[in-house]
């Protein structure tokens, strides 16, 4: 079921871009025309990562600082926070858990504006929400998020697209549907091959690239019970360095951008300390082990190749004798306070 519905995500693509255009436009123009001290994400596992990546795009692009809020601040410490001339952003996919109904709820009533991107949008966050905006991922029955991360992925981008008005990332949001679908037939084998034995393991990225190192190491946790810690290529020097050892196993994201040059290099310096590197890099990267899909712009290069690594994901999940449908523990929904 994960394969399956991590290979629909093009589809799910499709339907999100064909819908909502005109809400999507109001909502661009309301940002556009409103004045924003502080901007906040509020989301819990993946929805985290995809929030992690719409702040990159936010900030890269709008010039906005975006922090993500601890959520106990309001559901547990009640704290006093200043509501106005805020922000905020909440993603979701079954839109039910209290800490991140309770603060989007908190933040509107304090008049801020509050965005929830939300897959299910008759739950109580959408209902919470002043802008709710459909995922379209449709009803997700595998426990390890797939098509509802992709496609939350490109709602961050598609509300960053119309803040902005920015014509080339409208373009390229165009196009992600047949990028997808290629990126679904990615072979990456060579991870399988090194990681089905592996008890741990290391996922890289920085900058863009960063939430997909955070979401692929959640999945390796969820669905392969195996130990994954991800790090920024900035951070990995300064103490995870000390866990290198040979035949280490050590994923890096790196796509197009101002950080791709240091990863690769991060990925040479690692394999002489005698790191099992997995190089994830487009095809003009001679040193890549796997060949990461491109987007039609480099800001949304992160889409594509998450959905090249969650089809390997579900396959080394079965190559170590799990289900990655059931993982352990774990059930679809989680509510939290």
């Amino acid at each position: 079921m994960m394969l399956k519905e991590a290979v629909s995500a093009a589809e799910c693509v499709a339907l999100q871009l064909s819908q909502d255009a005109d809400r999507y436009a109001a909502l661009g123009q309301t940002l556009r025309t409103t004045q924003f001290n502080t901007a906040l994400t509020i989301a819990r596992g993946s929805s985290d990562h995809a929030a992690n990546y719409c702040a990159y795009l936010i900030m890269a692009r709008m010039g906005r600082v975006v922090a993500s809020l601890p959520m106990s601040l309001l559901t547990l410490y009640k704290s006093p926070l200043v509501t106005r001339n805020t922000l905020t952003i909440a993603i979701s996919q079954s839109g039910q858990s209290p800490d991140v109904v309770e603060p989007t709820g908190y933040f509107r009533n304090g008049g801020a504006t509050t965005v929830a991107l939300v897959n299910d949008i008759t739950s109580p966050l959408a209902q919470t929400a002043e802008w709710a905006m459909p995922l379209h991922a449709g009803k997700e029955q595998s426990v390890a998020a797939t098509k509802s991360f992709i496609t939350s992925l490109v709602a961050g981008a598609r509300l960053v697209a119309e803040w902005q008005n920015d014509p080339d990332l409208k373009a390229g949001l165009a196009a992600l549907p047949d990028a997808l679908a290629a990126a679904a037939q990615a072979d990456w084998s060579p991870a399988i091959d090194v990681l089905a034995p592996a008890r741990n393991i290391m996922v890289v990225g920085r900058g863009i690239s960063f939430p997909i190192a955070l979401e692929s190491a959640l999945k390796f946790k969820e669905t392969s019970a195996l130990q994954a810690e991800a790090f920024s290529g900035a951070e990995i020097k300064h103490g995870p360095m000390a866990l290198i050892e040979e035949g280490y196993p050590l994923m890096i994201f790196a796509t197009r951008g101002p950080t791709q040059a240091g990863l690769v290099q991060l990925a040479t310096e690692m394999r002489g300390r005698g790191a099992r590197v997995l190089l994830a890099a487009p095809s003009d990267i001679a040193e890549r082990d796997l060949t990461l899909p491109t987007a039609a712009t480099p800001d949304l290069d992160p889409i594509v190749a998450v959905q090249a690594f969650y089809v390997m994901a579900a396959k080394l999940a079965e190559a170590r004798g799990m289900d990655p449908d059931r993982p352990r523990h774990l059930s679809k929904v989680t509510k939290t306070n």
